[in-house]
């Protein structure tokens, strides 16, 4: 795994050995940020379910000023503080140690690109969003970018945002929505 595009291009990514995290692929992240910039002037960036922390890191490398990464696991987080390292740009970057759900009731300010991909997508997915517009933590150009197994169906709607694009890519689904 590694960075694909940016000033980060081509770096090397550290990721966790099993299932526990399922990153995103290069080809996938790649994929991804095609859809929704793929190149951005500034923002701030939120990954609730960090993982590994590619794509957060992935969203500074392309022109994010900075990101709030969100992992429970601790040998993710492991993981996650050595890729942020490897940015030698570690003020960038804030990881929180704890669940989604208590990170949402501690952080603050308006974030323009939210990245969800939590491990029981659909439920989490909508109650996270409804908390995000609930504590006015989105931005008006927001895009919130979810990733599912391709067989989840996401609502037309959820809380004051709407799918804006959705495609499969091999088993996954990247579902944005925006305002």
């Amino acid at each position: 795994m590694r960075i694909v595009s940016g000033s980060y291009g081509g770096r090397p990514l550290k990721t966790l050995e099993g299932k526990t995290t399922r990153p995103t692929s290069d080809k996938v992240r790649g994929a991804v940020f095609n859809m929704i910039g793929p190149y951005f002037s500034g923002g701030r960036v939120l990954d609730l379910f960090a993982g590994s922390g590619g794509l957060a890191i992935e969203a500074v490398s392309r022109g994010m000023d900075t990101a709030v990464l969100v992992e429970r696991n601790r040998k993710a987080q492991a993981i996650v503080q050595a890729n942020i390292k490897m940015t030698k740009e570690e003020s960038r970057f804030q990881l929180l140690k704890m669940e989604a759900a208590r990170a949402l009731e501690r952080v603050s300010g308006k974030f323009d690109l939210v990245f969800l991909d939590p491990p029981y997508a659909q439920e989490e997915i909508v109650k996270t969003v409804e908390a995000l517009c609930r504590r006015k933590l989105l931005s008006d150009d927001v895009m919130v970018v979810c990733e599912t197994d391709k067989t989840v169906n996401l609502p037309e709607e959820i809380a004051e945002l709407g799918i804006w694009k959705q495609k499969i890519y091999g088993i996954s689904k990247v579902t944005v929505y925006v305002r």
